[in-house]
């Protein structure tokens, strides 16, 4: 094991772990679904419950696969899918700085999920231990992670992101 393999296992655990504390919260904290499922409803991703139980499933469930570098740039994919969804529903109006409610946390967690799908899970990782090797890492780990990623985003938004639009009231008939 190198220094490499320590330090791609502490990033992949890190984010991985992250990713599915995020859906613990949907499942188990708060509101819990069903206030996860108003809250989705309320930013235009409907049906609300059904966003917030495939919302929380693929967090908690790429967030354990990439911690344990199981099936990675799949599991990539599935950050990349889900904080472009984040970015655009909820933080692209307020810019890049998360201090500004922005996307940027978003951003972080995608390229960093996409970094290690490109470098492989390491040595440390099921990948390595089932497969014998980094599957598909390099060009195909690209490949998979942001192309997967943003073509799942593309669609669920097109098929699911219905936002309020405000009246232009000085548009209105009088």
């Amino acid at each position: 094991m190198t220094s490499i393999d320590a330090g791609v296992a502490l990033l992949r655990v890190c984010l991985g772990l992250t990713m599915a504390a995020h859906g613990y919260g949907k499942l188990f904290r708060g509101g819990r679904i069903p206030g996860t499922a108003r809250w989705f409803d309320s930013i235009g991703m409907r049906p609300g419950t059904v966003q917030a139980w495939l919302a929380a499933g693929t967090e908690v469930g790429a967030g354990i696969l990439f911690a344990l570098g199981l099936l990675t740039p799949f599991a990539a994919a599935a950050f990349v899918s889900l904080m472009a969804v984040a970015a655009w529903t909820v933080h692209r109006a307020h810019g890049f700085f998360i201090a500004a409610n922005g996307w940027e946390y978003n951003f972080i967690l995608a390229i960093g999920a996409v970094s290690v799908a490109v470098g492989g899970a390491g040595r440390i990782s099921l990948d390595r231990a089932l497969f014998g090797q980094n599957i598909f890492d390099g060009w195909a780990g690209l490949v998979i992670s942001v192309v997967l990623g943003l073509a799942a985003a593309a669609a669920l938004l097109g098929a699911c992101y219905r936002p309020v639009r405000e009246p232009d009231i000085a548009n209105q008939p009088t």
